[in-house]
């Protein structure tokens, strides 16, 4: 008698793989590579205040199960680079003026904090850490890496509050820089809004001084005009184009 063959057991669909987690050969799960596609194409401006993202159309264009995709939406959601809907769908966020400056003063309030806890208490590992992250700063500069330069940028505060001890504001500080880089990003795509590395060495210069006063002032000084220039690109969308700019009147 022939033996009985044996069932195979049943293939593993994208909805069975958690977001993140390599496959067998190292290549990134589906769920992996749409958020990865999802946040770099908001990160760097290609989807605009209020857009649709429509499921129906991004499972055709990246080739998988509605059910894959919606995990990876309701991850951007929960970090709030999607606004999600009932009944209608995910949304680009089409964050106001107030918005935007209601999340730019939880940073200031956090971070001033943060700077009242190093100051004058940086050793000397923090201090080369923190130098050697202004250098990858200035060559993402150099090199016109822009995706890069605003990761290391946005990085530059969530290390500060590394550096202070702060595992319980690692999360909260993460999320409020992780804003703050979308809205960069939907208003001003040629990120003429990104954090100045310069900016960044006179914070360090004044906590290794022990000056209070002078980095509270230059950690004020920098989130307020990063702020403003942001707050200036929302205004502009919101008045339309300059027709005269346009066709030179």
């Amino acid at each position: 008698m022939a033996p009985r063959s044996r069932r195979s057991p049943p293939a593993a669909t994208d909805t069975e793989t958690p977001i993140g987690t390599p496959t067998g050969d190292d290549t990134p799960s589906v769920e992996a590579r749409i958020y990865a596609s999802i946040t770099t194409a908001l990160l760097q401006g290609r989807l605009r205040p209020g857009a649709q993202l429509v499921e129906r159309d991004l499972a055709a264009a990246f080739g998988c199960t509605r059910g894959a995709l919606r995990k990876v939406l309701a991850r951007l959601g929960f970090e709030g680079k999607l606004v999600l809907e009932a009944n209608r769908g995910a949304f680009v966020p089409s964050p106001s003026e107030e918005d935007i400056r209601q999340v730019y003063r939880a940073r200031q309030i956090v971070e001033a904090g943060i700077v009242a806890a190093l100051c004058g208490s940086l050793s000397a590992a923090h201090k080369r850490r923190l130098r050697a992250h202004v250098r990858s700063e200035e060559k993402a500069l150099r090199t016109a890496a822009i995706d890069e330069s605003v990761r290391l940028a946005g990085q530059f505060h969530v290390l500060l509050t590394e550096l202070a001890g702060g595992t319980e504001l690692l999360g909260l500080v993460g999320q409020l820089v992780a804003k703050t880089e979308l809205y960069k990003a939907l208003f001003d795509p040629s990120k003429g809004s990104a954090c100045s590395a310069d900016e960044h060495a006179r914070i360090i210069d004044a906590l290794d001084a022990g000056d209070l006063a002078a980095a509270l002032t230059a950690m004020r000084e920098h989130l307020s005009e990063l702020e403003e220039r942001v707050v200036e690109q929302v205004r502009k969308s919101a008045a339309g184009e300059d027709l005269g700019a346009v066709f030179g009147l």
